[in-house]
């Protein structure tokens, strides 16, 4: 069914809710309050549900060089490679949250979370990425520190171990996630995560999306090391045939081990829940036909299968197996005892949805892991988009995906525990419209709407989800786009000593939340 935004109720807000008190302006005076949809709030979510917002450490912490923080294959390649970063920024300050994580915590609270997602910057912990190398202790009592702030406010950390910011060290000793080696320096990392913050911190995370971080710093290299084959991407070094499946194994590897880690030594008496979080769109057949059908199932296992497969049945999709052929690694016997069940719980990024198409392999030249998937994906079909279009060119609202994602893993993947870990829009930045006009995000609302309600559907139906994060808390840096776009549901002034502005959607989201 099509989701209607119908705005009938107006909050009476002071201005001063529209900015934090150290944020106000002259601009800020004409701030209208913020509208509110037709009914939908937490009463129609089971009573435990939980209600967050994310973010991921290089992306909003900044302080890059400093209390002892070791670089990460970030720090280089956005150096490195400043081309490939759309507005050639970085992250080295970031949203600063690292020196505003309290003020921070008082927006979260403001709008009523119940949780926060956050990463660990691994070379902030271990400057050199390995225990052997050193721990930095400022490093671990920033950490401390904010997820006492978190608990001291009411809101329950939700931690991810890693977010795609490799330490360089590792990167430049044996090329990190190129190599086994890694799985120990992963473990140990993770070791050190459980014992130092676990007696607090009740979700782990293990890593998030490794298949976009796969895929992008090994297939295409627009993320960090930036490796792919010359016939695939603008790349130094690396091979899009076999190096993203030798980066997933040991990813999968390395999560499985910390799993295996936590549930020996700490969930006994910490009494947290672990998981992984993958990234996956949704995928319609292009057209009514057998192939296209079996395109869009390829689509699903080249993307979520790949890895939610392992760390359920404890081996890769058939169509994987029979599409990569000998560049796929096998698993061991006791590697796949390993990872079969290596969940508590399966966290979800979800976005949007594609149409697949067949597109067969003509010749073994020229080999990709995106091209052995053997499916063309494109966001419209006799050019009618897929949903609603939004700033990113592949993102469209399509929130009738998230219920059909969630049904599929609930009949395919023995209905886990789910928490959808990322949802969320972005808006192009304009720096040129007032601050005023840029908080007016009335197509972020309409965006959350239709996904809760699908949600809250599925839930109805049997899927077993438990909470959902909004993407993100604030605007941010993001990856390859740089600053030029905006996810959050908090403004940043890039002009401005990077002042915070709840955008109408906080709002939405703080009325959503009242009981």
């Amino acid at each position: 069914m099509a989701i209607t935004l119908i705005f009938f109720v107006v909050f009476s807000l002071a201005i001063s809710e529209a900015t934090t008190s150290s944020s106000s302006s002259s601009s800020s005076s004409s701030i209208k309050p913020v509208p509110y949809s037709q009914p939908l709030n937490r009463t129609s979510f089971p009573k435990d549900f939980i209600f967050g917002a994310g973010t991921a450490a290089y992306q909003s912490e900044g302080a890059a060089f400093l209390d002892g923080r070791g670089p990460n294959i970030w720090d280089a390649f956005t150096r490195q490679h400043p081309e490939k970063i759309w507005d050639r920024s970085n992250g080295d300050v970031a949203l600063d949250f690292y020196h505003r994580y309290k003020e921070d915590i008082k927006l979260m609270k403001k709008i009523g979370l119940d949780s926060f997602r956050f990463s660990i910057s691994w070379s902030r912990i271990f400057p050199k990425g390995t225990l052997k190398g050193g721990v930095n202790p400022l490093g671990v009592k920033y950490y401390n520190d904010l997820i006492n702030a978190l608990l001291a406010n009411g809101i329950k950390p939700f931690v991810t171990l890693f977010h795609f910011d490799t330490p360089l060290a590792l990167e430049e000793s044996y090329s990190s996630w190129l190599s086994p080696k890694i799985v120990k320096d992963f473990s140990d990392y993770a070791d050190f995560c459980f014992k130092t913050f676990g007696d607090r911190v009740k979700y782990w995370v293990t890593i998030n999306e490794p298949n976009s971080f796969t895929m992008y710093a090994y297939n295409y290299g627009t993320f960090a090391p930036g490796r792919c084959s010359k016939h695939v991407g603008n790349c130094t070094f690396g091979n899009s045939a076999t190096e993203p499946y030798i980066v997933a194994h040991h990813l999968l590897l390395s999560h499985a081990n910390a799993v295996k880690n936590y549930r020996e030594k700490y969930q006994p008496h910490q009494k947290g829940k672990i998981g992984i979080t993958i990234v996956t769109h949704w995928f319609e057949p292009k057209y009514k036909t057998t192939a296209d059908q079996r395109a869009a199932s390829r689509a699903l296992d080249f993307l979520f299968g790949w890895f939610a497969q392992p760390v359920t049945f404890g081996h890769y999709p058939l169509s994987m197996r029979l599409g990569a052929r000998n560049r796929l690694p096998k698993f061991t016997e006791a590697e796949s005892k390993l990872l079969k069940g290596s969940m508590d719980f399966l966290g979800l990024n979800y976005y949007t949805a594609n149409y697949a198409e067949s597109a067969p392999l003509t010749s073994t030249r020229n080999l990709s892991y995106v091209g052995d998937r053997q499916a063309t994906l494109t966001t419209d079909k006799n050019g009618i988009p897929i949903g609603t279009p939004t700033a990113l060119g592949w993102l469209f609202i399509y929130p009738q995906g998230i219920r059909k994602l969630l049904l599929h893993l609930k009949d395919h993947y023995n209905n886990p525990e789910i928490y959808i870990t990322e949802n969320g829009l972005a808006d192009a930045n304009n720096d040129t419209l007032p601050i005023k006009e840029a908080i007016k995000d009335s197509l972020r609302i309409r965006y959350f709407h239709g996904h809760l309600s699908y949600l809250a559907q599925a839930i109805r139906e049997g899927a077993r989800v438990k909470g959902y994060y909004t993407w993100t808390f604030w605007d941010d840096f993001e990856w390859d786009a740089g600053y030029t776009v905006r996810f959050g549901i908090a403004y940043i002034d890039y002009k401005d000593n990077l002042k915070r502005y709840l955008k109408y959607s906080a709002y939405w989201l703080k009325r959503f939340l009242l009981r």
